[in-house]
């Protein structure tokens, strides 16, 4: 499977949500993103999963971003926090110009998470809609673009995007399964009712040998080498108690390799096993916790501890 990649990754600067009103609840979830006359003149012709015709008349604009649903999906309406793989075809309003576009292939997709992001007009776009949707969203400049030109793309100051995203594949926002007895002498863990964590270091010397904790059993499927796992995460120094890198601070979560030479060893093996919906806490020595190809986050020389919620399973 390729890597799931983020979307619109260098086409440039993403600013903060100004949506219109949200519209009416749908199955006891309230869009942030409704429908406009902008939204409801794009077309996309083609099936789902396949890059799709897409029209509207040029030039384009709205002061708001506005989302119209193209084909219906099915299942539960997508909530705040929950992962979401896409296809999307990205275009300049003003010239209908394709600034970007993924693959379409079976196994491929971008990863974005529902709700408040760097990437609003499509993050919040995706609350309330359906696995099987195919959504056509009309950022305004100031959610695709802050308002600047971006001449290396051809993109102007008063420029809204174009974002016709199909909806493949949605996982959990959190861990959800049952609750373990905690370890004695392992760090304590408390979390929000989003999942954040919060995670208290015990006033000891830190293990010299991995240490790994169930917090959550879940019940899904289980993960085995060289599955990619969409997780949640916070990695903590047991020297200092600081957080050194956390999916939840960016409101963004990760897809990561089991196996692989960008996850630690350590932490492949604290999570190989586990199931979907699971929390894992895992204490990890500096030798457990190096990343083989350097893109590692912790800190040098240091005992981390990781809290992992398994929120799915990409392939």
């Amino acid at each position: 499977m390729r890597k799931i990649t983020a979307l619109i990754a260098g086409i440039a600067l993403l600013g903060s949500l100004t949506a219109c009103a949200g519209g009416s609840s749908v199955n006891g979830c309230t869009p942030v993103v409704s429908s406009g006359q902008a939204s409801s003149v794009v077309s996309a012709t083609g099936k789902l999963g396949t890059a799709p015709k897409v029209s509207f008349p040029t030039p384009l604009y709205s002061k708001t971003t506005q989302k119209s649903v193209l084909i219906a999906g099915h299942g539960q309406p997508i909530q705040n926090g929950q992962p979401v793989v896409v296809d999307a075809t990205i275009l300049n309003a003003t010239s209908g110009a394709v600034l970007q576009q993924t693959t379409y292939s079976a196994t491929g997709g971008s990863l974005l998470t529902a709700g408040p992001s760097s990437f609003p007009a499509v993050s919040e776009g995706l609350r309330c809609a359906t696995v099987g949707s195919r959504l056509a969203i009309i950022g305004s400049p100031k959610d695709s673009h802050q308002g600047q030109a971006n001449p290396t793309n051809g993109v102007k100051k008063n420029d809204s995007f174009i974002y016709v995203i199909d909806v493949k594949k949605a996982f959990l926002a959190k861990a959800n399964g049952a609750d373990q007895v905690p370890q004695n002498g392992m760090p304590a863990v408390v979390t929000t009712a989003n999942g954040t964590p919060g995670i208290t270091v015990p006033h000891t010397t830190p293990p010299k040998t991995a240490q790994v904790e169930v917090l959550k059993q879940g019940s899904g499927a289980k993960l085995t080498n060289g599955h990619f796992a969409v997780v949640q995460y916070t990695g903590v120094s047991w020297t200092d108690n600081t957080v050194f890198d956390s999916t939840w601070s960016t409101h963004q979560a990760s897809v990561v390799q089991i196996g692989s030479q960008s996850l630690s060893a350590g932490l492949s093996k604290a999570l190989l096993g586990k199931r979907v919906g699971s929390q894992v806490l895992a204490v990890l020595p500096a030798k457990d916790a190096t990343v083989a190809d350097g893109s590692g986050k912790a800190p040098a020389g240091a005992t981390v501890i990781y809290i992992v919620d398994i929120l799915g399973v990409a392939q």
